[in-house]
């Protein structure tokens, strides 16, 4: 039998098993090292950040400094940066890794997926062709093609570019 480590995702695990601890969207900011954080750009009311745990190969996210659980709180200001730095990431993503097409969403509250339900928050997910094949259907498993540290360095080049 073949096996596919993903040891990373053993943090994940750890973290979903205990509950919310804390919110990321306001403890990461925070933090004097955007590197260590994942912290991909910051504007004057909201950020994006690479996700720890992604999908595929860039995904990431976008978030107000504000904790606030919906789009409707956001004040107009803060829709509008939010927006701007999702622009600004797909354009972004765009330039360092060619995908395809995107999923862009956003879930409100925990029946809707989120995670961080009390921090409204945007997915931006690249996506290339044949990026799903059988391995999450029968396995169970998700093959992530690049690392966090590569994936970080060159798309955050591509946002001071950008």
């Amino acid at each position: 039998m073949e096996r596919i480590w993903a040891v990373w995702r053993a943090d994940y695990v750890k973290i979903a098993a205990k509950g919310e601890s804390g919110c990321i969207f306001c403890e990461l900011p925070a933090k004097e090292d955007d590197r260590e954080a994942l912290i991909l750009a910051r504007g004057k009311l909201g950020f994006v950040l690479l996700n720890r745990f992604p999908y595929n190969p860039g995904h990431l996210m976008v978030a107000p400094y504000r904790h606030v659980p919906s789009l409707e709180d956001l004040t107009p200001e803060e829709a509008l940066e939010i927006w701007k730095l999702t622009v600004r990431a797909m354009r972004s993503l765009r330039e360092a890794f060619s995908p395809h097409g995107f999923n862009v969403g956003v879930n409100v509250g925990r029946v809707a997926g989120a995670g961080f339900e009390g921090h409204v928050h945007i997915h931006v997910v690249p996506r290339w062709n044949g990026d799903t094949n059988f391995m999450p259907v029968v396995a169970n498993t998700k093959v992530i093609s690049e690392s966090l540290e590569r994936v970080y360095e060159e798309l955050k080049e591509a946002m001071e570019e950008t």
